[in-house]
């Protein structure tokens, strides 16, 4: 019996030595490794990188830019067998171990004693956060016990709640995602607490290894992975048997989603990115700032809408120009055959994103896809690598006899096209000139040929194509200047220039009521003035410049009121000639027009000078505000992270008709802002409104008597050979402008009434609806006068007839006959033509 009390003296003893050995051995790596190891308190205070966000004034994304997608959360709003799922899978005794397992580390030492690698690593989730906030992540002993010693530090100073708030917001999780949240909207596009269990268990296996458990690149081992998980929550006790039964025979519905944006408006989050990155650099995509500009959810969809409609009802008009590609073979194998035949060295290889769609597609309609006989993989492919623009979706031609057609979209649905929605494509020829009427459809498209298709407002389908002319649309609220939408193209997907704010352009005719203004202003002119529209040769030394109305005819003498109302071309010259170019452009800077960009001719008068659509509308937010001068602008405020920390904020002068002359501050919804000097007379600007409705009534624009209002105003305008199609118009709330032209500066023979008046018409009949007519007040000083028609000069009181015009009272014209050649005889010479010298 001695030898076994021995025995256990030796034992008792060998055991203590080897715990003192372990003992001083983890303090003296304590010691020997903490002064290196970072501060596990900056975790309190620890920034996640979080992409740029941009948003409408009322908080709907419209951007995101970054490439780690996340979408931060707190420990509150992790669904219960979310965190179930998570423990499972990476650290079941989580709230049970001081932030090291013990078995795991024993796991990881017989890993690294019998391979010389550490495997399974044997990290709780609260070394995993270590790793990730703190460490490097490469795999070595050192590593391990640096993780070990923080781990250790971090549960002395973070509640386990911290701890698992910090692991699921900073683990990546395949696709760009970055903590749970993020991972949900990326693979289900859902947000978490909607998920079911089965999604949920998806995502908490992806931490172990994104790439090889990614339901998207290896759907058969995340499956594997996902119901282990599950089996891990019932042996837990966290499901049941029945749960755990029907949860694993659920499949697999994870895809690819990209952000998604709540309101479409590509162009505007494109130029707050610029902003963005000129002002904090590459920190723009890390720092977590939010951008909340002035745009209105509700018109930048009207303004998109409207723009695509026109647009497209313009290339209706003009005929069909072809498939974008033909004779599209329907198999992969195919595809590869005709390839190799052609000698090409081209990849069919493409994204894994989008050869898995296909994949997925194909195995789907190996046989038949509605009605389809055969393997149509390859057109699956291509029709997944082609992105859709704006409203038009592509889709390629399956059959093509008769009357009808039948074609193929993305999703594998077969979709039939009548002939209501085919006669229309009659050949383009020329921007003037389409052949006949198609016969059957097989002359518009054939078998394998790709198209794009448009669905209308009652569920069907017709035959459409990328407009070949393009467009902006841009609107403000003339009160402040904000951009409250803003559309740069047909489609951003499908150019990302931005012709609303980098287009300039001829303006054309919008720009006259700007001329007319300046005589209006000065005096000079009335509403009721007679100019002679008849011809008139300009010389400029070197050649001769023989302007002439659009219409090709002459009014003879004309009153300024119905020239601007029927835009002749003859009268606005010589309205300028009599003004006097310098004088003239002196004035119109305080409309935001740059002097340097105005050209020294008498052909300024007609819009000759290139302008960008924003810089129009501006321009006109200045008529629609009574004569102010607002800047435009779309960034409301700049603010950073989950506390919305102010960063930036906008303080925009603004317009205000009802504040005393020498007032230069207003208060409005409770803040302060600086009023906007003023550079009109408001008599004259409101005189011009008058004017500008007989546009409307009696003009170029009668068109826009649809909408049924007597609030708005506008302008047409047509630049030379028909290359630009504008409308401008507004009313006390809203300003709005459309352009219509190609990029190649082609013309679109089309008028701007006709081309971008009815898109202009499109938006503010959804933009007004319900409102009521907004229209300013007549000014205290404004008189009324009869006057003769023909001669414009005022009538007495004796005198019958004559119609009636409104005056500024300082400027009512005589008794006598007003002849304008008298005054430009008078002037020439002293006010400056430019180059120009007329002969009448």
């Amino acid at each position: 019996m001695n030898w076994i009390k021995t025995l256990l003296f030796t034992a008792f003893w060998l055991l203590v030595s080897l715990s003192a050995a372990a003992l001083l051995s983890v303090a003296g790596a304590a010691l020997y490794f903490s002064p290196g190891l970072p501060d596990v308190r900056q975790l309190q205070d620890f920034e996640l990188h979080t992409p740029l966000r941009i948003f409408t004034r009322d908080g709907k994304l419209i951007g995101e830019y970054g490439e780690e997608r996340r979408m931060p959360v707190t420990f509150d709003e992790i669904p219960e067998d979310f965190l179930q799922a998570l423990l499972a899978a990476e650290d079941a005794a989580f709230f049970d171990h001081r932030g090291v397992d013990p078995k795991g580390l024993a796991r990881a030492a017989l890993e690294l004693a019998s391979s010389g690698d550490i495997q399974s690593g044997g990290s709780t989730i609260t070394m995993q956060v270590a790793r990730n906030y703190l460490l490097t992540l490469d795999r070595t002993f050192t590593r391990k016990i640096r993780e070990i010693l923080l781990a250790l530090q971090m549960e002395r100073i973070l509640s386990k709640e911290e701890i698992l708030e910090l692991y699921v917001n900073k683990i990546f999780l395949g696709n760009r995602a970055y903590g749970i949240a993020a991972a949900a909207e990326i693979y289900y596009n859902k947000p978490l607490d909607e998920l079911t269990l089965a999604q949920k268990a998806m995502i908490a296996g992806l931490p172990k290894a994104p790439s090889s458990f990614n339901p998207l690149a290896n759907p058969e081992r995340s499956l594997i992975r996902r119901n282990w998980i599950l089996y891990r929550m019932r042996e837990l006790g966290y499901i049941d048997q029945a749960t755990y039964e029907a949860t694993v025979k659920e499949p697999t519905t994870a895809r690819r989603y990209v952000a998604q944006v709540e309101v479409d408006a590509d162009y505007v989050a494109e130029m707050a990115r610029q902003y963005a990155i000129e002002r904090f650099g590459e920190d723009a995509y890390t720092g977590g700032y939010r951008i909340h500009t002035t745009l209105d959810s509700e018109l930048q969809p009207y303004a998109r809408q409207a723009l695509a409609n026109g647009l497209i009802d313009y290339d209706t008009r003009h005929g069909w120009r072809g498939p974008e590609e033909r004779n599209i073979p329907a198999s992969l194998a195919e595809a590869q055959a005709r390839t190799e035949r052609r000698g090409l060295e081209e990849e069919l290889d493409e994204s894994p994103e989008i050869m898995e769609t296909a994949r997925q597609a194909a195995e789907r309609s190996q046989t038949r896809v509605e009605g389809i006989e055969g393997d149509v993989s390859n057109w699956l492919r291509v029709l997944e690598r082609t992105p859709g623009f704006g409203p038009l979706q592509p889709a390629i031609v399956v059959e093509s006899e008769g009357r009808e057609m039948r074609v193929l979209t993305h999703d594998g649905e077969l979709v039939t096209l009548d002939w209501d929605g085919l006669s229309w494509a009659r050949e383009y020829r020329s921007p003037r000139a389409r052949g006949a009427e198609p016969s059957s459809a097989a002359e518009i498209a054939a078998t394998g040929d790709l198209v794009r298709i448009l669905q209308r407002d009652d569920g069907s389908w017709r035959l459409s194509q990328r407009p070949d002319a393009e467009g902006s649309i841009v609107v403000m609220a003339p009160r402040t200047g904000a951009i409250l939408a803003l559309q740069g193209g047909f489609s951003f997907n499908a150019s990302k220039f931005n012709r609303a704010v980098q287009a300039q352009r001829q303006s054309g005719s919008i720009f006259k009521p700007f001329v007319f203004l300046a005589a209006l202003d000065t005096g000079l002119m009335t509403a009721s003035t007679v100019v002679n529209d008849a011809p008139v040769v300009m010389h400029d030394g070197s050649s001769l410049w023989r302007p002439v109305n659009s219409s090709g005819d002459f009014l003879g003498p004309t009153r300024l009121r119905v020239a601007l109302a029927r835009s002749r071309n003859l009268v606005t010259i010589r309205i300028l000639q009599t003004l006097g170019l310098d004088n003239t452009i002196e004035y119109l800077e305080g409309f935001g027009f740059s002097s340097s960009r105005l050209p020294r001719g008498l052909s300024l008068a007609l819009g000759s000078a290139d302008l960008t659509p924003l810089e129009m509308t501006n321009a006109y937010a200045v008529l629609a505000n009574g004569g102010f001068r607002v800047s435009p602008w779309f960034i409301e405020r700049v603010t950073r992270g989950n506390d919305e920390e102010l960063i930036d904020e906008a303080h925009p002068m603004v317009a205000c008709r009802e504040c005393r002359e020498e007032q230069t501050e207003v208060v409005i919804d409770g803040k302060r802002y600086e009023i906007a000097p003023r550079v009109a007379d408001p008599t004259a600007v409101y005189i011009l409104r008058d004017m500008l409705r007989d546009v409307i009534e009696n003009g170029t624009g009668r068109a826009a008597l649809s909408l049924e209002r007597n609030d708005v105003v506008g302008k047409t305008g047509t630049t030379n050979d028909q290359r630009d199609g504008w409308f401008a118009g507004y009313n006390d709330d809203l300003v709005a402008t459309v352009w219509v032209g190609k990029d190649n500066n082609e013309s679109i023979a089309e008028y701007g009434g006709n081309a971008a008046l009815p898109i202009w018409i499109d938006f503010m009949r959804n933009a007004l609806e319900g409102s009521p007519e907004a229209m300013p007040e007549p000014p205290e000083a404004l008189v009324t006068a009869r006057v003769d028609e023909q001669t414009g000069r005022r009538l007495s009181d004796g005198q019958s007839g004559g119609i009636s015009e409104i005056f500024h009272p300082d400027h009512l014209p005589d008794m006598e006959p007003h002849r304008i050649e008298q005054e430009v005889e008078q002037r020439s010479g002293s006010q400056g033509t430019g180059s120009y010298e007329a002969i009448f």
